[in-house]
């Protein structure tokens, strides 16, 4: 299985990227992990409906030259899963795409391009948290296919 994350923008606090590169290592047991982090577009300080508009779509450039096999969007609106379920969604797939837009999301047409939406939460959270709840969440997903311990 090979797994892409996609995420707008770099992690800038340690603490996170280490969490990540934590997760990403114990994925590694069971798939072929790689991360790509494309840079987010230019918005000036208080952008009007069009300027981000303009920066998804840029962006969405660039996630799509990253994202391969069965693609799932992070997104409020999204499917919530639970472990379990996430584990079964993602079982027989042999390379997937989960992709995470900046602080604005992804554009609405690159939602559609994408083979399904999934939402974390009704809550909103800090995007460098919700990139190590992702990762995790992933990790516990590969543990329940694979008969693993860590999912109690």
């Amino acid at each position: 299985m090979n797994i892409n994350f996609i995420a707008v923008g770099k992690l800038k606090e340690s603490y996170f990227r280490e969490a990540c590169d934590e997760y990403k290592k114990r994925i590694s047991a069971y798939a072929n992990v790689k991360v790509f982090e494309p840079e987010p577009a230019f918005l000036p300080q208080d952008p009007s409906r069009a300027q981000i508009s303009q920066a998804l779509a840029k962006e969405a450039e660039k996630i799509s030259g990253y994202a391969r096999g069965y693609k799932i969007a992070l997104c409020i609106e999204g499917k919530m899963l639970s472990s379990e379920g996430l584990s079964e969604k993602i079982r027989d797939i042999s390379e997937i795409s989960f992709i995470v837009g900046s602080s604005y999301g992804l554009s609405e047409d690159f939602k559609r391009e994408c083979d399904f939406r999934l939402s974390m939460s009704e809550m909103t959270f800090a995007h460098s948290l919700a990139r190590v709840m992702l990762f995790e969440q992933v990790y516990r997903a590969m543990s329940i296919n694979a008969n693993g311990k860590y999912h109690k």
